[in-house]
């Protein structure tokens, strides 16, 4: 280890500087814990980049067993019941403990919050910062409150790029720094490194979430699980940046619609999001285009409710007042994952995961819109107690490893777009395990690792011969008959 870091050894470390990993920092407070962030934390996360908001049962005609209701219906038959009552009955705490943390949320001039809707949501409950501005604002008062709090040591710039382990327990981390190759000794380690949209050439998250947790989780041994699962949203904005902007979901909750290039409505704008894309998708394969039309429904006042979406349109020569946004489905959270029990523990000892690059149950084969942010919170606090209180083993030095090279996913995006899309067939699928599995293999390969979460994605894809959520089959367009419970739920090691 290096002599800068001694005197660190033993904390529990978390990876990834998102919503998820600060929540668990704070969560642990005044137990000291170590947080490493490859970008200052706020910079790159993509939580940061999250208009939506976060979904609760708060308003007077809403309760949780609609919330889950709402959910199960999304998650298409593969949610965890019980997960999901417990995840979504906190969310209103979560609210509350964000605004301890110094939040601003929007309110009615009466001072309580103003709630939005939401595709898929049958009540309003979606709870806003700044209209489309949610994740940064909670971001900014998260990442506030992480360096005013003395038990957090915030190490920036450090990339951890193996777990190391021994006998099937968590050891340590072998990372890079500014000054080279790093072995921090932990057998406590909190993975919430965030999603895998870095891997497809259309995303909207940023280019840096390539699935990083993922493979260290998979190299290390532990288990993974529905990682074909990948959710698009619809409507994207449709122009040469990447990653591409977000048109959100609550542009659509208030009165905006689908209409093609000849005005021609589409319809179904409030339907799940697989729904959604799956039709904008055909309408752009047909060579038509798809625009999302606000001019009616918010026209001038459109800048007041999306700042964001505004200054994203306006960089592209749009002005959301009096032009339709064109719009296309790009790769935006990854159902898949880490596979954890309640308390977000892994299938390896001395690992835990939380946020997106967990598989919690939430939200089975599609996600509930706004369903994530309040998952990485609450997945954050449940790490933290089970955490909470626990002493380190008899710590032992690892052994050392030699330090991976670098990822680059650049290899990887070509091939995961065309065969990984919005919708999937066997001849694809196979083409694309045929492509990445040398790539996997090669651990020269600086792509070895994007290589690999696109390979595991690749072959859960292929194993469900069926369509449900957010995979779609186009050689097998129904679900399976089987009930849910009796399908694979395509476990990875």
């Amino acid at each position: 280890m290096s002599a800068e870091l001694f005197h660190l050894s033993g904390r529990p470390v978390i990876i990834g500087g998102g919503v998820a990993g600060l929540m668990t920092a704070l969560a642990l407070a005044p137990e000291p814990v170590l947080l490493l962030s490859k970008a200052p934390i706020g910079r790159e996360a993509s939580s940061v980049w999250a208009q939506g908001g976060l979904a609760a049962s708060l308003g007077p005609d809403d309760s949780v067993d609609l919330h889950v209701a709402d959910t199960l219906a999304a998650g298409d038959g593969l949610c965890d019941l019980h997960v999901v009552r417990d995840i979504l009955a906190a969310a209103p705490q979560a609210i509350e403990m964000l605004t301890r943390h110094g939040a601003r949320f929007d309110a009615n001039p009466d001072g309580s919050l103003r709630l939005g809707l939401e595709a898929a949501h049958s009540r309003r409950r979606i709870v806003h910062a700044q209209g489309d501005g949610s994740g940064r604002e909670v971001m900014r008062a998260l990442a506030e409150t992480v360096r005013n709090t003395p038990s957090v040591t915030v190490l920036e710039g450090l990339e951890a790029r193996r777990l190391l382990t021994e006998d099937g327990n968590v050891t340590g981390i072998l990372a890079h720094g500014p000054n080279g190759a790093v072995h921090i000794v932990t057998d406590r380690v909190v993975l919430a490194t965030g999603g895998i949209g870095g891997l497809f050439l259309d995303s909207t998250n940023p280019l840096g979430s390539f699935g990083q947790g993922l493979a260290l989780a998979a190299r290390a041994g532990a288990r993974l699980c529905d990682l074909e699962f990948i959710q698009f949203h619809p409507t994207a904005l449709d122009g040469p940046g990447r990653p591409m902007p977000l048109i959100s979901e609550a542009v659509r909750g208030e009165g905006a619609i689908l209409i093609d290039e000849t005005g021609a409505r589409l319809g179904g704008e409030l339907e799940p999001r697989d729904v959604v894309a799956r039709a904008i998708w055909k309408h752009l394969q047909h060579g038509r285009r798809v625009f999302l039309d606000a001019r009616q429904c918010l026209g001038a006042s459109f800048a007041e409710h999306f700042p964001v979406i505004t200054a994203a349109c306006r960089a592209n020569g749009i002005d959301p007042a009096t032009d339709p946004l064109p719009v296309r489905p790009a790769v935006h959270y990854h159902m898949g994952g880490i596979a954890v029990d309640r308390a977000s523990r892994s299938s390896l000892a001395g690992l835990w995961a939380a946020g997106e690059v967990a598989c919690t149950g939430l939200h089975g084969a599609n996600r509930l819109a706004s369903n994530s942010l309040t998952e990485a919170l609450i997945t954050g606090l449940r790490v933290s107690e089970d955490l909470s209180g626990s002493a380190p083993k008899r710590l032992r030095k690892p052994r050392m490893q030699d330090l991976p090279q670098p990822s680059d996913p650049t290899a990887v995006r070509p091939i995961l777009s065309q065969h990984l899309g919005v919708t999937r067939d066997d001849a694809g699928l196979r083409a694309a395990i045929a492509a990445l599995q040398p790539i996997a293999e090669n651990h020269s390969e600086a792509a070895a690792d994007p290589a690999l979460v696109g390979l595991m994605i690749a072959e859960a894809a292929l194993a469900r011969q069926e369509s449900r959520g957010a995979h779609y089959r186009t050689d097998f367009p129904q679900k399976s008959v089987l009930a849910p419970s009796s399908l694979p739920r395509q476990v990875q090691s």
